[in-house]
Formats: structure tokens, C-alpha cells, sequence
């Protein structure tokens, strides 16, 4: 299985980044990770200039998604789902088929409509706004979590 992180922003704090290559190194033998960044807009005044620069994340976002993926996107407003429910989701993509899982993390402003339109699923982790940078950790640790669930192993408690 592909999993594909598509995320808008850098992550530059190195606590974060040593966590990210650490379940991406155990994930490498339970599936593949990529990890696409896109430029994250500056954040302007005014609710029309934030459109725009949300739209232009968006777009980036939409040209990067592996265009064989099912998609998902992070969302505040998503659907929530536990470790076992993420775990069955991944079974049930790859019995029909689906070998790759695009993951969408908006920035500061979050992910536009038409990237949400997008997405085959929207998925909440929590009711809590999470930096982006830090859902990017999150995110990995799940996917790892599932893929353990999935090939019978005891990591999940």
C-alpha cells in the first residue's frame, strides 16, 4: 500500500521531524510513505484575499494527489473513526483493489472546497485544532497503528 501525505507547509522544528522519519522508517515495511509538501500562502487580512490563498493551496494540493488514490482529507468537520475503524478502512481499500491512500493536511487556513470535494473521505481526529506540522506526526503514527492492527501485530493496545 501507498500511503501519500499531502500536506501544505514545512515542518521545521526538529523534535517533529525526527518523530516523522521515525514512523516513517517502521512503515517502510508495511507499506510505502511519501511525503509531498506544497508552499503554504501567507495568511492575509480580509475574508476575500484568504479565498484566494486558500484556493491557491488547494490547487497545489489537487495537481500533487496520486490521481490513482483514494483520497482523504484531515477536517475538523470530518467524520471520526478509531485505530480499529482506520485499520478496517485500509483492509477494505486493498480487498477492493486500491492499492494507494492519498492523505490531504491543509495549513494554517485549512483546505479549500474543492480539495474536500475531492476526497473520498473527510476524517477528523479530534474535536481539538492540532498545528498542522503536528498532525503530520499524528497522521504517521495512525497509519502505522493500523498497518500493525492489520498484519496481526502487537503494537495496538
Amino acid at each position: 500500500m501507498l500511503f501519500q501525505l499531502v500536506v501544505v507547509g514545512k515542518v521545521r522544528e526538529q523534535w517533529l521531524l525526527q518523530g516523522i522519519k521515525e514512523y516513517s522508517r517502521r512503515l517502510h515495511r508495511l507499506g510505502k510513505v511519501e511525503i509531498v509538501e506544497v508552499p503554504d500562502q501567507p495568511c492575509p487580512q480580509g475574508a476575500a484575499l484568504q479565498k484566494q490563498a486558500l484556493q491557491r493551496e488547494g490547487e497545489q494540493v489537487l495537481a500533487r494527489i496520486n490521481p490513482r488514490s483514494y483520497v482523504i482529507a484531515l477536517d475538523i468537520k470530518g467524520k471520526t473513526m478509531d485505530s480499529l475503524g482506520l485499520a478496517a478502512l485500509f483492509n477494505n481499500l486493498a480487498l477492493a483493489g486500491n492499492s494507494a491512500i492519498s492523505f490531504c493536511i491543509g495549513g494554517s487556513m485549512g483546505l479549500c472546497q474543492q480539495v474536500l470535494r475531492r476526497a473520498d473521505l473527510i476524517l477528523s481526529f479530534s474535536a481539538f485544532t492540532f498545528p498542522h506540522q503536528l498532525m503530520r506526526l499524528i497522521l504517521l503514527e495512525q497509519i502505522y497503528r493500523a498497518c500493525k492492527i492489520n498484519a496481526g501485530e502487537t503494537y495496538h493496545k
